[in-house]
């Protein structure tokens, strides 16, 4: 695999954030959004409008009979802090030799920090592929499983995967990528416009989403 740059990377951080105010929308009705991590409030199911468009374009790319099954979009920056937290706590007792620097690097294989985090800008989304039916489409290991839980399979291009599974993962990707959507390497389902990792992957000068917490 090439050079995987985390979202703990300084350079991630060190993009400039230009907010363009752009809103969130709702994606229920324009595309497929699963319930397993739904809220009260329908955070899970909202992005910024431009992110919202470009799924819609890319579900028009996909295979005949695929569609995407959203899973999560945007999430409230405590929500974030939690999940990202509870995920340290767990390396913690994994791993009780490393140093806090060491498990504080890993723990972002599978969860931004805050500061960088774009599920919390709805710039970021995790998703899948389903069939008319529902059916996910085989994708080599659950979305959302940790580098631990997959043994690595989570990582987007990771060796060993069945050659279905890799297929799939690589016709997703070709739709995404046509839409100017960039992919956090360490967890296939976790596609990106507009934020810090998707201006330092795809060389933008700053991001256009920062953290959204206004209605």
């Amino acid at each position: 695999m090439a050079e995987i740059v985390l979202m703990s990377d300084p350079r991630v951080a060190a993009i400039p954030v230009r907010e363009c105010g752009e809103p969130l929308v709702d994606c229920r009705g324009a595309l497929r959004v699963d319930e397993r991590r739904s809220d009260a409030v329908g955070s899970w199911a909202r992005l910024r409008s431009s992110v919202a468009e470009r799924l819609v374009r890319a579900q028009e790319l996909l295979p005949d009979g695929w569609q995407w099954l959203l899973v999560e979009g945007h999430r409230p920056p405590v929500l974030q802090q939690s999940i990202f937290d509870g995920y340290l706590a767990s390396l913690r007792r994994l791993h009780p030799g490393a140093t806090e620097a060491e498990l504080t690097t890993a723990a972002t294989r599978w969860v931004a920090p805050l500061a960088t985090a774009g599920h919390v800008a709805g710039a970021a989304i995790d998703l899948t592929v389903c069939t008319e039916d529902g059916a996910e489409v085989d994708m080599g290991c659950p979305e959302a499983a940790t580098p631990e839980e997959s043994d690595g399979a989570c990582y987007t291009d990771a060796p060993g995967l069945p050659e279905q599974a890799r297929r799939n993962r690589a016709l997703m990707g070709e739709a995404l990528k046509t839409v100017g959507m960039v992919n956090y390497p360490t967890e296939w389902w976790h596609w990106s416009y507009g934020d810090r990792y998707w201006a330092l992957t795809a060389r933008a000068s700053n991001a256009i989403y920062g953290p959204w917490e206004r209605g």
